[in-house]
């Protein structure tokens, strides 16, 4: 008999789609700042989409530690072209917006539920989801306030590749 709710176990099943759908549109993103040659811009979306390869896993082996099935799903190309790298920053900080929705969507169902022992990462999640639009929102601060001054560009260009992936904690 499984130990997660079968509701909780689709719910996540959608949530690895998003979070790779989001792996794979920051990588797309990445691509657009490569073929722009924003290094640092491409290096952060990489970053980021390594970011949400790790949230996909975590969702994985939630389910799998609670003898569920995980079923991944098909995904649709990502947009590969923006109007500029605000825009395309624009864009990420809208998808966060969405990723926070959905994390929303799964603590309102685990409540429903009373599936508890879910929460603590979801929980996790949500805290998590604060940075994540925070940090997206700060770069387009930024970015409105550069303009078009290439000088600005190459400097937050260069603030952006100092970013590194850092691996969650064991137990995050």
């Amino acid at each position: 008999m499984k130990m997660i709710n079968p509701k909780i176990e689709k719910e996540f099943n959608d949530q690895i789609k998003h979070e790779i759908g989001s792996a794979y549109l920051y990588l797309s993103m990445a691509a657009y700042f490569d073929g722009l040659g924003w290094d640092g811009m491409a290096s952060w979306m990489k970053v980021q989409a390594q970011e949400e390869m790790t949230h996909a896993m975590k969702f994985y082996a939630h389910i799998v530690d609670r003898e569920g099935k995980v079923l991944l799903q098909g995904l649709e190309q990502p947009q590969s072209e923006w109007a500029s790298p605000l825009e395309a920053f624009k864009a990420a900080y809208k998808h966060e917006q969405f990723v926070t929705s959905r994390i929303q969507t799964l603590a309102k169902v685990s409540t429903e539920e009373n599936d508890y022992t879910s929460r603590p990462m979801i929980d996790w999640f949500l805290s998590e989801q604060i940075e994540e639009e925070a940090s997206a929102a700060k770069i387009v601060q930024q970015l409105e306030r550069i303009g078009s001054s290439t000088q600005g560009m190459t400097m937050l260009d260069r603030e952006l590749a100092a970013r590194v992936f850092t691996p969650p904690a064991a137990g995050e």
